[in-house]
């Protein structure tokens, strides 16, 4: 009996499905692109869901309640509880644009070089084997949205977020690094979550990525 290909998606809220405008709603199993994904690439495959409301790539979330937001000090946890994996799609950066941060665009990429660079030298305890890594880009940010015109927690987040999907994309070229660009994907009314045509979008993009790999 054949072995199923293990992808594990590690994100935040966007991984996580967090319905835009809700208070901590999630998106059904048939609406999340984690889930899709796992649909369209069918039962040779198994999709591991490991997304996170506010996790950051670095940054630590003081706010109560928020703790163990760093995806950092979870990462190699999390891919040993998880052993033995195929791929990992990496899906981060989205709160670490948040003003009180205080990142740019070019911080933001130094802080995935750190994950791509440990990733690339994991090996699964089991056989030593290295995942295959493919980054997901991000949603651009709407600044025009209801919750970001009244709550400052976003502000600049626009324009950095759109640097920041271009600057990945050549990072990720330069590495030959697989790259989703996901700068055409929309958010709702919070102007920060994935709608649900955008989860289907992801998943479609994404299935077609892995299945290259």
């Amino acid at each position: 009996m054949s072995k199923k290909i293990r992808v594990l998606c590690f994100g935040d809220s966007n991984t996580w499905g967090y319905i835009p405008g809700s208070d901590h709603l999630r998106y059904g199993e048939n609406q999340r692109w984690t889930k899709l994904l796992q649909q369209k690439l069918g039962g040779g495959y198994e999709v591991i869901e490991e997304g996170l409301n506010s996790r950051t790539l670095f940054s630590e979330d003081d706010r109560p309640g928020k703790q163990g937001r760093n995806g950092w000090t979870y990462l190699k946890p999390c891919l040993d509880t998880h052993d033995r994996l195929d791929a990992v799609v990496l899906m981060l950066g989205t709160n670490e644009l948040k003003a009180g941060f205080n990142n740019c665009a070019s911080d933001i990429v130094k802080m995935i070089d750190k994950y791509v660079e440990f990733l690339q030298k994991y090996k699964s305890q089991i056989d030593k084997s290295t995942p295959k890594l493919i980054i997901s880009g991000l949603p651009p940010v709407n600044e025009l949205a209801d919750y970001c015109k009244m709550n400052d927690k976003y502000k600049g987040a626009g324009e950095k977020s759109r640097e920041l999907s271009l600057m990945l994309k050549n990072y990720c070229s330069a590495k030959k690094i697989p790259y989703v660009d996901n700068s055409d994907l929309q958010t709702g009314i919070d102007g920060v979550h994935l709608t649900s045509d955008s989860h289907k979008l992801l998943a479609e993009k994404l299935a077609k990525m892995v299945k290259e790999i």
